[in-house]
């Protein structure tokens, strides 16, 4: 049945919008913070610093302290044990949403209300329409690798569940994607099912059902497209033989899922000897997804962070395809959308949404002897471009001034709303005594090393870190897992490599004078990394918000257990 034109998006429409809204935001954020504080003005938290109705920005920001997750964990968990006050938010909160809990080793419980759904779906909104200017789709679908995990119910009740799963029960999820004409070519019993090997196959299965109707492939983050990829590699013949015999393998177990499966597999050995074929023909799997789903107009996700180096990967899979990176959040609610779209992901930047909360920043700048001090937050039409800052959030959900823990640099303004780049985490990953190192440091380090690696037709699949102070002095621990067997030789000067490739002028100091011990690099076996994928899921981790924890905290045991159990090989530097 042919969708009714009043319920696909307008793209003109919400980019006309959106033009209204970062024209003025100035004004627009004066308003959305009085909204906000008249909400939420009566509850016990603002209360508590005296506001006492004001809902101006200037007395707001004297009053009311700033606050991390710490802060406002007794009060959450209050709420997710019953308390039916308003403690955080004028309106019940109903729902608990459920940070990954890769950075900190366990999830991390933030409020969820209909009006963080509502700021998905403008963000959604919003980004489709700038995209759709530049790659326009019709009317087909979406090749979707995303997964709900199982909600849970709260000691006082409440459904709880990650930020993905808590937005893919909601009916506006679905309503939206029809209306962006591309509905995940899954049905709910894949996407919610409850073994997420079973529910990958799958999606793949039914991308190749519909793969002259895909038009987008996307997941939440690059990572999951990249891991779907690899799986097919392995996997791919199988596929084949259960569209060729109409038949469902039996590796799918799950009756939910099998039942609904079954009602989308027909034999059909036309398909499965062009998709056979055009398997034959790849040179390396170079180009895979634009070879099976041949009307794919662009790829789709998160790949900025953490999601960097996967890129290199994703590049070979996508072949001539383009990376969109996906709007910029979290768990705890929305900043930005990508209304640049034709810039690559490592270039995207993401223009704020002026009405979906309110914004301050911390600038970051150093002294001249390079010390950083806490300054005063300003607001978001006053950041410099070219600056870098710590975004501050109050949104509708119960977070005020709430500090993100996120670097991002001004690259420059949207009519008067400022376009975002995401640098870092601010807090700090490899710290032994006067070194100072960021995942983007490490990130840095790891691409220097992987050139050699490369120049032996060899990748790096995943990587981790760790500080060893078990030792004296503490050094760096970095984990690779790699694909091939390279030689000890290369090895080593990859070892060398990272260790030289930490700038940071602390960590060179430090080895120069022997307080940091030489850089270890281990070697794990491969799937090792599938592994650490695997316990985070089995502790209700959703794989749609999975990330590789850059850095293995001493709070992460399992994790350190899982990686240490899998060295095969390790390397010292022998580069100071």
């Amino acid at each position: 049945m042919l969708e009714r034109m009043e319920d696909i998006i307008d793209p003109e429409t919400i980019v006309a919008e959106f033009e209204a809204l970062s024209n003025d935001a100035g004004r627009v954020q004066r308003e959305t913070l009085k909204k906000i504080l008249e909400e939420n003005g009566e509850t016990e938290y603002l209360q508590r610093w005296g506001l006492n109705g004001r809902t101006d920005p200037d007395s707001f920001k004297s009053f009311v302290p700033l606050a991390t997750h710490t802060d406002l964990e007794p009060y959450i968990h209050r709420i997710a044990d019953g308390e039916n006050s308003s403690i955080l938010t004028g309106k019940p909160i109903t729902t608990i949403s459920l940070s990954s809990g890769t950075t900190q080793g366990k999830p991390k419980f933030v409020p969820f209300n209909d009006e963080l759904v509502e700021d998905t779906m403008k963000i959604y909104k919003t980004s489709y329409a700038f995209r759709n200017r530049e790659y326009p789709i019709g009317n087909g679908k979406a090749l979707q690798f995303i997964y709900g995990s199982k909600q849970f119910k709260t000691k006082g009740g409440l459904a709880a569940g990650t930020a993905t799963t808590n937005i893919y029960l909601n009916a506006e999820f679905k309503k939206t994607m029809r209306a962006m004409q591309t509905p995940c070519c899954s049905p709910d019993e894949v996407i919610f099912g409850p073994e997420f090997h079973q529910s990958l196959y799958c999606h793949l299965l039914c991308g190749l059902i519909f793969r002259d109707q895909v038009q987008v492939v996307s997941s939440t983050f690059a990572h999951s497209i990249v891991h779907a990829f690899r799986t097919f590699e392995q996997l791919w013949e199988q596929l084949v033989n259960d569209i060729r015999e109409g038949v469902l393998s039996s590796r799918i177990t799950v009756p939910s899922i099998r039942t609904a499966m079954s009602k989308l597999l027909k034999p059909d050995p036309e398909l499965a000897n062009r998709i056979y074929n055009k398997c034959l023909g790849l040179s390396n799997w170079y180009g895979v997804i634009q070879e099976l789903f041949p009307n794919t107009k662009y790829i789709y996700g998160i790949m900025t962070g953490s999601m960097e180096p996967y890129l290199i990967k994703l590049r070979h899979y996508a072949g001539g395809l383009p990376l969109l990176s996906a709007d910029y959040g979290s768990s705890e609610g929305w900043i930005g959308a990508n209304v640049n779209p034709k810039l690559p992901p490592e270039l995207v930047t993401f223009a704020v949404l002026p009405d979906i909360g309110y914004f301050e920043f911390i600038p970051l700048k150093e002294d001249v002897h390079g010390l950083e001090h806490e300054r005063q937050p300003i607001g978001l039409t006053e950041v410099t471009i070219g600056e870098e800052y710590e975004i501050i959030v109050t949104n509708f959900a119960g977070l005020y001034r709430y500090r993100l823990g996120d670097v991002v640099k001004v690259k420059g303004f949207h009519n008067s709303t400022p376009e975002l780049q995401f640098i870092c985490r601010r807090n700090l990953l490899l710290t032994i005594n006067i070194d100072k190192n960021t995942e983007k440091d490490l990130q840095i380090a790891v691409e220097a090393a992987a050139k050699l690696l490369a120049e032996e037709k060899q990748e790096v699949v995943d990587f981790t870190s760790r500080v060893d102070s078990s030792t004296e002095p503490g050094h760096y621990v970095i984990f690779w897992e790699i694909s091939g067997e390279p030689n000890d030789e290369i090895l080593k000067e990859c070892c060398n490599c990272l260790d030289k490739s930490f700038v940071d002028a602390g960590y060179v100091g430090s080895r120069k004078v022997k307080t940091i011990g030489p850089l270890e690099l281990r070697i794990v076996r491969r799937g090792t990394f599938h592994k650490i994928l695997d316990h985070f899921v089995g502790l209700g981790a959703a794989v749609s918000q999975f990330k590789t924890p850059r850095c293995v905290g001493h709070n992460n045991n399992n994790v350190l257990q899982i990686l240490s159990s899998n060295v095969v090989k390790s390397y010292f530097s022998t580069a100071f």
